[in-house]
């Protein structure tokens, strides 16, 4: 029996968990329109997030790019088909591996970041302080940071793609001599439109999530250095958790 009550204990938990993220996520949204008006702070913010973040995202886009134009190169030679490397790579590029990867790195690098210093700003009673002298921390700390992370996503989105594009054709036409005419011409005659909207919405979704996740996380924060040390975790863990899932369903969805 005390395993049944264990069980229902934590799905308790869980279900009282997912309503106070729903409610604070509408908390985030009612406060979207006034924080637009102070621009400054968002285009600092997806500096902070995007911008910091450009290192680690070109670098794992361009050898994510090269193992998959070798990896591709050596599937299709066996039909073949090596022709057909550009088309391949870029249709998993941009339909796959560009938004998930890319939301991966965001939430090891970027989520991170946001979810301790929102924690931090907890555990030394900032937070606190600005609710005494009225000012609403949601709107001035925890808003900015989520749209900067919303716009900051997508956009590094489209920059891991880019790159890992050059790779593949890097690895493909210059290492392992795949007609460069053929590269480009299959990969132009079978990408759509749908693919690359598919990428982006999944990049805007992803951005949504894993910014929700670190800023939730942060300001529910324990005000102690394990609490901000736990939340920090958790944000990786949930962020790439969630990532997946939303990557399934999006997937079954837009297909």
């Amino acid at each position: 029996m005390s395993i049944v009550h264990e069980l229902i204990a934590g799905f308790r938990g869980f279900l009282a968990g997912l309503g106070a993220a729903t409610l604070f996520f509408g908390r985030i949204l009612g406060q979207v329109a006034p924080a637009l008006l102070k621009p400054r702070h968002i285009v600092y913010q997806v500096h902070n997030a995007g911008a910091l973040s450009l290192v680690i995202i070109m670098t794992c886009g361009l050898f994510v790019g090269m193992v998959l134009g070798l990896q591709g190169h050596d599937v299709l030679s066996r039909f073949g088909s090596e022709e057909s490397l550009g088309a391949g790579a870029a249709l998993a590029l941009m339909k796959e591996l560009g938004p998930v990867v890319t939301a991966l790195l965001f939430a090891g690098r970027a989520g991170t970041s946001l979810a301790s210093e929102i924690g931090l700003m907890r555990a030394t009673d900032q937070l606190a302080a600005m609710e005494m002298m009225a000012v609403d921390p949601v709107r001035r700390v925890v808003v900015p940071r989520f749209l900067g992370g919303v716009i900051a996503l997508p956009l590094l989105t489209c920059i891991f793609i880019a790159v890992g594009l050059f790779g593949v054709q890097l690895v493909g036409v210059q290492q392992l001599g795949v007609d460069q005419g053929s590269f480009w011409s299959q990969m132009r005659s079978s990408v759509e439109s749908g693919d690359v909207y598919e990428g982006v919405i999944k990049g805007c979704v992803f951005g949504v999530a894993c910014s929700f996740v670190a800023v939730y996380e942060g300001y529910t924060a324990q005000p102690t250095a394990e609490g901000v040390g736990r939340a920090t975790t958790r944000t990786v863990v949930i962020a790439a958790v969630l990532t997946l899932i939303l990557d399934f369903m999006l997937t079954a969805i837009l297909l």
